[in-house]
């Protein structure tokens, strides 16, 4: 039997008061992925050809590259975060949790930072094709 009062027992059990915060970062990164998708498809419908030399052609310009690298961030971060939600609500032992959690982050890092890589090689490499 606890001598403890309800209210004691239950202290520091409930929100951490990020709720709000994560909410808003998960429309937020929402928004941003379905614009730069929207932005992405009219880009390439808009090119002649969808060929390796045009594409990578288009994609040396500024103005395709940087929306490209924010395109893979929030896509990035947006699945990251869908992953860390689904494994929240469904992973209940507390060890597995923390494993998948760990697992899905660092899975989310590198792809990514291989897509960045990729479309800055591509980028930034010699011309020509």
């Amino acid at each position: 039997m606890s001598t403890q009062t309800p209210l004691a027992e239950v202290r520091g059990t409930g929100s951490a008061r990020e709720g709000a915060r994560h909410w808003g970062e998960e429309r937020l990164v929402s928004a941003a992925t379905l614009a730069l998708l929207v932005w992405l498809a009219v880009s390439l419908l808009r090119l002649p050809a969808l060929d390796y030399v045009t594409v990578t052609h288009w994609l040396k310009a500024p103005f395709a590259a940087v929306p490209m690298l924010l395109l893979i961030v929030a896509l990035f971060r947006h699945l990251q975060m869908g992953l860390l939600q689904v494994i929240e609500d469904y992973a209940h032992d507390e060890g597995n949790r923390l494993l998948l959690i760990a697992l899905v982050s660092l899975a989310a890092v590198f792809a990514g930072a291989l897509a960045l890589f990729a479309v800055l090689k591509i980028a930034f490499g010699p011309s020509g094709g």
